[in-house]
Order: C-alpha cells, then sequence, then structure tokens
C-alpha cells in the first residue's frame, strides 16, 4: 500500500523507525545477556579452581605452585572485574535503546490516534451526507405525492 495522505507517511515512518529502534534493542539485550552469561562462567570456573586450590593445599604443594594457581586466580579476578564493568556499560545501552524504542512507540501512539480521529470524522462526515441525502430524497417524494382527499401530505 503507498501512503496517500502526510498523515500515513509519518505513520508509516514512525513504524518504520520503531521496529528499528526494537531491533537495535533486541541486540542491546542478547549482548547483555551473553556477557552476563561469561560473567557467571568465569564466576562458577573461579570458584571450582579455588576449591582445586583446596584441594591442592590440603594434600600438600610446593611454592611456586601455589604462585601459579594465585596468578591464575588474580588473572580470573580481572576477567571477572572486566566482565562486570562490561555489563554494566551493556546495561546502560540497554536502558539507552529501551528509551529509544519507548520513544518511537509513544510517536506513532500519537500519530495513530490522529488517524483514528481523522477516520472517525470522516465516518460522521459521511453519515451526515447520507442522512442529508436520505432525508432530501423523502423530502422530494412526499412532495411529489398529491393527496387523494385533498389534506397535505404532512
Amino acid at each position: 500500500m503507498i501512503p496517500s495522505r502526510p498523515l500515513d507517511i509519518l505513520i508509516d515512518q514512525s513504524r518504520k523507525a520503531r521496529d528499528t529502534a526494537g531491533r537495535a534493542l533486541a541486540e542491546e539485550r542478547n549482548a547483555h545477556e551473553q556477557t552476563n552469561a561469561q560473567l557467571e562462567m568465569l564466576q562458577r570456573y573461579r570458584g571450582e579452581y579455588c576449591e582445586r586450590l583446596q584441594q591442592a593445599m590440603a594434600g600438600g604443594i610446593s611454592a611456586s605452585t601455589l604462585a601459579d594457581y594465585n596468578r591464575f586466580i588474580r588473572s580470573l579476578d580481572d576477567a571477572i572485574a572486566q566482565a562486570r564493568n562490561l555489563l554494566s556499560q551493556q546495561r546502560e545501552k540497554v536502558d539507552s535503546s529501551s528509551e529509544h524504542w519507548r520513544h518511537h512507540q509513544r510517536k506513532l501512539t500519537s500519530f495513530s490516534a490522529l488517524e483514528t480521529r481523522r477516520t472517525q470524522l470522516e465516518q460522521r462526515q459521511e453519515d451526515r451526507r447520507e442522512r442529508r441525502l436520505a432525508d432530501e430524497t423523502t423530502q422530494n417524494l412526499l412532495a411529489r405525492r398529491t393527496p387523494r382527499d385533498g389534506r397535505s401530505p404532512f
């Protein structure tokens, strides 16, 4: 369908902008969920590695092995901190994208409301035209009738 009126064009453009914003929001949410899953995996892995360290220490380990465990745990801590930082940034992007989508949805809703009002107005005008035509037709028919007994047709 080709939009024929400026309001139809605005509605079409608003719908496209809203849909584009919705896709961007979905992408941001997906990236957020992936980062959250990575963070949870890193945290689980750190917990498992700490348990291994505890088990190794219970059996006795060398100082160099303990240093290796600690170095690896620190690297996991750094990765966890980076993932948390990235997760926070992505949360902000999701919030921003969500607000952007809501903005376009409100705009589309406003234009749609105007379209509804326009359609209702056009329908009322058409109803009035039809009533006026029906009234004129009835009056014309009554005016053409000739009274049989001499009385007025009204």
